[in-house]
């Protein structure tokens, strides 16, 4: 934008001084028109054609006023500034393409009085704003400080011409003075409409002289930067330089080496990789370390690895997340039946990620018995999620360094397990599975699982730092999940930190169900059968898994119906391609001889003899109790490899029956004259826990009263020598073991009645669930007493 002589300007003034009192309003989105100042217009709009044709015919004059909102594409009389410039429109030039260009100056501030007009365009009844301008000492410093500051600003700046300050020495009124800095200063749109409205030719000074010296401040720190930036610029160009003459230099001399060719590469690869600022100070750093190096040096080697692993990290890449809850939800469904509660939890965390981006990494603990699908599972959250997966077993480990890595001292060091796998990965947020965390060692090497406590923690993983790398790394955009059998092995401050979700046994018909959706087609497919070359009816399914496998999840099941798959795998391949269908008659063919007998109840009722229920790593078991008493004279014999914790509550529920019942029965000797021998059958499995108190009191009350007790029936629960009942675990695996061997009716602990929800309704509705509070309750409803 040009600024007319002084001259010109008085010239105009004098042949514009009337301004009429009604004008056409033109928005302008980009700009404030000051007295003076030549402004070019471009209009497109049909109605601003309008406009500027109807001004070009009468006076030339219209009424520029700035946007109040600059992005308002369709401004009203409430969009516009109420001060604005009367413009005279020198020039016009018409495109073809329908489009008006005006070259227009400044004459005078103007104030709109009233809007006549609004459609199509907007007409005002306009004021012109007066200056006040009085001489004085004060006035006459600040016209001398706003100059000053504004030729500093034009030695500083690049973009003002030195023109300027002889245009500014020319003119004498200070509002003049005033509207040219204005005019020329880069500052917002904001600040030039206070200066506009300022009628005040002293105040307005005084705004001026303050923009000013926040303007220089800027220009000088613009300045410093760029004299910065062009420093490092001319020392990475004559670092450049340089090195291409030492290569060319060997390459006349023939001494070009794979080792140069080896640092340019590596060069290269650190100027493309997407690396955190730690790390590409680092890597920069042993770059220019290795290039000083000779590569006989036994460092060499060391120092190349560690650039290698630095590179090849996913500090900064990460994969977009797959947020359709819908599409997760179906995923999941696809590749697991059931575990309605940990799918759940996942669609959850996705729901959460896709209202909050910035959400940490979450720490899932699957606990579980073998087999039930918990590292299947972890597959598929990745899978449902678009994320990358990765696994390491933890099984058996004690070395601290396999966590946090080996320090770059040691000769073969290496990075951690933890950083292997991001690596493994290749991105900064996969989903990262830790199996058998329940397994883990410790020994004179440190402990893992206290080195894990900063991995898994999503306060702290952020910058975690392995001793191999010695950078920051971060690991909180992960979704961390691990798995363990049992949770009683898991330091408690390491489970602290983690959100526990319990995968329980399936029971026999969640198994025949996931064996007919996805292990029988996986064998099938695994074998090369086709589709229809082998079905198992559902009788067959549940004989195998109820005689050929005795655990809480499918493993063992999928092996056994690989095992028939193969049998007819070797038939085809001898040409006998018939369809086979294998029922619970014709399994024995294809399997042998069963392999489990499952307890089952007893046939009728017994005198010491109680059942009792206990969790196994295979899920539910019924438990029988047997007891003896002989003459003798009072001793006590306890077998079948029971724990320490299992025989302190036998303990208590003979000296419960001898406190309670004695005193009913008719031989008040029986205690001291008779030994008691208390036994668990399956002798050889270890067993401990307090849960089988209440049946090993019945068990005795049956002795003392020579009653039997009621075979149909099955109780648990812990025994205090009071008589309470307190909570258990496992209820829902051991009232499915008791389903399975024909029980009806199940004491338990009223403390775990709330668990009967997880407990599927097909079981629950052949049953008859008694929750009790005391030990007496057990004995009353268990022996027949007539």
């Amino acid at each position: 934008m040009a600024i007319k002589n002084q001259i010109d300007f008085e010239d105009e003034l004098i042949q514009l001084r009337q301004i009429p009192k009604e004008l056409a309003v033109l928005p302008i989105n980009d700009a404030v028109v000051f007295p003076l100042m030549m402004v070019p217009l471009l209009l497109n709009d049909p109605n601003l054609l309008r406009l500027a044709d109807e001004a070009l015919a009468d006076q030339k004059i219209i009424g520029a006023f700035t946007q109040i909102n600059p992005t308002d594409g369709k401004p009203g009389p409430a969009d516009i500034h109420r001060i604005g410039t009367a413009v005279h429109i020198q020039r016009m030039i018409r495109f073809p393409n329908g489009e008006m260009r005006l070259m227009g100056q400044g004459v005078t501030r103007i104030r709109i009085a009233e809007m006549t007009q609004v459609e199509p365009y907007m007409r005002a009844r306009i004021e012109t704003e007066e200056e006040h301008e009085e001489e004085s000492d004060l006035l006459r410093a600040y016209v001398k400080t706003v100059t000053n500051s504004f030729s500093k600003v034009i030695d500083e700046s690049e973009n003002l011409p030195e023109e300027l300050k002889i245009i500014i020495s020319n003119i004498k009124e200070g509002g003049r003075i005033a509207d040219v800095i204005a005019t020329n200063m880069n500052i917002d749109l904001e600040r030039k409409q206070k200066l506009l409205e300022e009628s005040d030719v002293l105040a307005r000074l005084k705004l001026l002289s303050n923009y000013l010296s926040d303007e220089l401040e800027v220009v000088r720190l613009g300045k410093k930067l760029q004299s910065d930036v062009k420093k490092e610029m001319d020392r990475e160009q004559r670092e450049y330089y340089l090195r291409q003459q030492l290569k060319a230099i060997k390459r006349e001399l023939g001494e070009e080496d794979d080792r140069t060719i080896e640092i340019d590469e590596l060069r290269d690869k650190i100027a493309q990789a997407q690396l955190s600022e730690p790390s590409r100070e680092v890597a920069d750093k042993e770059l220019d370390r290795l290039q000083r190096m000779s590569p006989g040096a036994a460092e060499y080697t060391v120092s190349k690895t560690y650039l290698d692993w630095i590179l090849e990290l996913p500090w900064e890449f990460t994969t977009a997340d797959n947020l359709d809850i819908d599409a997760a939800e179906k995923v999941l469904n696809e590749d697991h039946y059931d575990l309605e509660r940990v799918k759940e939890r996942i669609l959850e965390f996705l729901s959460v990620k896709k209202l909050k981006q910035t959400m940490k990494g979450s720490i899932l603990c699957f606990v579980g018995p073998p087999g039930v699908g918990k590292t299947s599972l972890g597959q598929s959250i990745a899978r449902a999620m678009d994320r990358k997966f990765v696994r390491i077993s933890l099984g058996g480990m004690k070395d601290e360094a396999e966590i946090r890595g080996h320090r770059r001292t040691y000769i073969g060091a290496l990075p951690g397990r933890v950083i292997q796998g991001m690596r493994t990965a290749g991105s900064a947020n996969p989903v990262f599975m830790l199996d058998e965390i329940d397994k883990l060692g410790a020994d004179f090497r440190g402990d893992p699982a206290s080195a894990l406590l900063e991995v898994l923690d999503p306060a702290q993983n952020a910058s975690f730092e392995d001793h191999y790398l010695n950078i920051p790394f971060d690991l909180s955009k992960v979704l961390f999940i691990t798995t363990a059998n049992l949770l009683d092995p898991i330091p408690r401050p390491l489970l602290d930190r983690m959100e526990v979700l319990e995968l329980p046994g399936y029971i026999t018909l969640e198994k025949i169900e996931i064996a007919k959706r996805y292990l029988l087609p996986r064998q099938i497919d695994e074998n090369g059968l086709s589709a229809g070359a082998i079905k198992i009816s559902d009788a067959g399914l549940r004989h195998i898994a109820m005689h050929y496998t005795r655990e809480a999840g499918v493993r063992e099941l999928e092996r056994k119906i690989g095992a028939v798959c193969r049998k007819l795998a070797r038939r085809h391949a001898s040409g006998k391609k018939r369809g086979v269908k294998i029922t619970e008659k014709n399994v024995r063919k294809y399997l042998g001889i069963e392999e489990y007998t499952r307890e089952m109840a007893l046939k009728k009722p017994t005198i010491g003899v109680a059942t009792g229920l206990a969790k196994t790593f295979t899920g539910g078991e019924i438990l029988f109790i047997e007891a003896l008493s002989m003459p003798g004279k009072g001793r006590r014999r306890q077998t079948g490899q029971l724990g320490d914790v299992m025989k302190e509550s036998a303990e208590a529920a003979e000296s419960f029956v001898r406190a309670n019942y004695l005193a009913r029965a008719d031989d008040k000797e029986f205690f001291d004259t008779k030994d008691l021998h208390l036994h668990v059958p399956a002798g050889a499995v270890p067993k401990d826990g307090p849960s089988a108190g209440v049946a090993i009191a019945a068990t005795i009350a049956s002795l003392l009263f020579q009653r039997p007790l009621r075979n149909d029936y099955a109780m648990t629960g812990e025994i205090t020598l009071t008589g309470k009942v307190l909570a258990i675990g496992g209820l829902k695996d051991k009232v499915i073991a008791a389903h399975r061997a024909g029980i009806k009716t199940i004491l338990f602990p009223k403390a775990n009645a709330r668990e009967l929800e997880e407990i599927p309704d097909v079981i629950k509705g052949d049953l008859n669930l008694v929750p009790i509070t005391r030990a007496d309750e057990a004995i009353e409803k268990t022996i027949i007493w007539d």
